[in-house]
């Protein structure tokens, strides 16, 4: 039970119970987020070039539907990165951000926003482990605007990650 000063957690609903007894939004259910892992048929010095080296990331960012045709990365703390795609109905798709820190083939946190929406700036990290003779790959994308914009970038992210995933297991060396 709640106690004024301590109000208790109500189990998988993100919601608080508050000094009233009632259910409120916890701070973290304000702001959606999502998380994937993939495992990578590569090394993490390899999986972080995957995310920093445009030629790169033009082999396999953006869902199934979609191909990117322009992408660069500054990568260093302040850098910025741009990535242009276009979709199946020829309509471009315009992302950019600020690396926030950046730990070599290890670990890389940026900004995300749209150009469209750029008041809906989100955060990402991307984990890279070393697992046996491949890379567990972690995704976390958090500060959603809410959960229609999380569900949408799930869907991308995992289109995305699909592609990165086959792209190892076709190149494990590239």
């Amino acid at each position: 039970m709640p106690t004024q000063s301590n109000p208790a957690i109500v189990p998988g609903s993100g919601r608080i119970l508050g000094r009233d007894g009632g259910e409120h939004p916890s701070k973290a259910a304000a702001k959606p987020s999502l998380m994937l892992k993939r495992r990578l048929n590569t090394s993490p010095a390899n999986a972080y070039s995957a995310w920093t080296d445009p030629a790169k990331i033009m082999r396999w960012w953006g869902p199934e539907n979609c191909a990117v045709y322009h992408a660069e990365a500054d990568v260093r703390i302040g850098g910025r990165y741009r990535v242009i795609m276009r979709d199946d109905a020829n309509e471009d798709h315009d992302v950019s951000g600020v690396y926030r820190e950046i730990v070599p083939d290890e670990k890389l946190v940026f900004t995300w926003a749209w150009r469209s929406t750029p008041e809906r700036e989100s955060l990402v990290t991307v984990l890279l482990r070393p697992d046996g003779n491949g890379t567990m790959l972690t995704l976390i994308h958090e500060q959603f605007f809410d959960e229609a914009a999380r569900d949408g970038h799930q869907h991308g992210w995992s289109g995305s990650l699909d592609k990165l995933e086959r792209d190892f297991a076709d190149n494990p060396k590239t």
